[in-house]
């Protein structure tokens, strides 16, 4: 199997680190990141192209780009793991149908384009004969989206809830534990490298709402968008309210839920016992969904991190290959 790359950052050289460490199969044809892109039809020297990012930044000339390597790169999966945009989906969602309509599988990372565009993306896919996977969008390294779709077939899903963002997660736990107000456990979250600069997405519930927009879409076949969620975050909590929520022996978790019958989604600080299932520590995820057959499940693992969503990148891969009888 053969992939192209666009998007180099932790978790395009996670992908690439696992493909040179693993003998999966795969092997990579053509990379780019924002200001430069590589093509070499017979496989990517990954060493020396990690490297050159190291110490320069690029990782290949500043006259390639991602559209010449959709266009002109040979490969069988276009891998898109490019910055997420909410509101536009762009540059990713154009580079998707790009490929999709080339006739290439297509992997992503990126949030925005399929909750923005999926149904016309699953569409086109299904047009031209290709697999649209998405696995990495939700939960990073928990297989939530192919559970739901293919673990649990069969099942009727009445409920889908849990903790969907990792860095409320750890700022909530440090709160919690060592009784941090909430700039400082935000502080400390962006030293560790679990918040970016601007925490606007994760600590308002915006990237916890796009997982849920995502999940309603192309699990259970609604029509939602961003506006659809009642979206409350983190950021004006304080201090003071776990410590009152200690008393009882309850704390405090920011929980995504998409409730079925009312077909409802909201994501809201909520209070729950310190023993519930979903009172994880630090920067898991854990999300449980409710059926009539399996009764309750629930998923728990890593919400993020370069190797984690790699991970979930090169499980869709490896699907996709055996979906073609192992040809590509």
């Amino acid at each position: 199997m053969k992939i192209a790359i666009l998007g180099f950052g932790s978790v395009g050289r996670g992908i690439a680190n696992i493909v040179n460490s693993k003998n999966t199969g795969i092997i990579i044809t053509a990379v780019a990141d924002s200001k430069s892109g590589l093509i070499e039809n017979n496989g990517i020297d990954l060493d020396a192209v990690l490297e050159n990012k190291k110490k320069t930044g690029l990782c290949g000339k500043e006259n390639i780009t991602p559209d010449e390597i959709i266009e002109n790169a040979d490969y069988d999966v276009l891998v898109e793991v490019t910055p997420t945009d909410a509101t536009t989906g762009e540059p990713a969602l154009g580079y998707i149908k790009k490929a999709l309509g080339a006739g290439k599988h297509v992997v992503t990372s990126n949030k925005g384009p399929i909750a923005l565009e999926y149904k016309a993306l699953k569409e086109l896919a299904d047009k031209n004969g290709c697999l649209l996977k998405y696995e990495a969008t939700v939960c990073g390294a928990i297989p939530l989206i192919h559970s739901l779709q293919y673990g649990l077939a069969g099942n009727e899903i009445k409920k889908i809830y849990g903790v969907f963002n990792g860095t409320c997660n750890y700022i909530l736990t440090r709160m919690a534990d060592e009784g941090l107000t909430y700039k400082q456990a935000l502080l400390e979250a962006r030293e560790l490298g679990y918040a970016e600069a601007d925490p606007t997405y994760d600590v308002k519930g915006i990237d916890a709402a796009i997982k849920l927009v995502i999940l309603a879409n192309t699990i259970l076949g609604y029509d939602k968008t961003l506006q659809d969620v009642e979206t409350e975050g983190i950021d004006r909590l304080t201090s003071e309210a776990l410590l009152l929520a200690a008393e009882d022996d309850l704390t405090i978790r920011l929980i995504g839920e998409i409730d079925v019958g009312k077909k409802i989604l909201r994501v809201s600080p909520r209070v729950l016992p310190k023993n519930h299932t979903l009172v994880v520590q630090d920067t898991l995820n854990a999300v449980t969904a409710e059926t009539d057959l399996a009764g309750d499940v629930t998923f728990i693992g890593k919400g993020a991190g370069s190797i984690e969503t790699a991970s979930a990148i090169i499980s869709d891969l490896l699907f996709i290959r055996e979906c073609n009888g192992g040809r590509s």
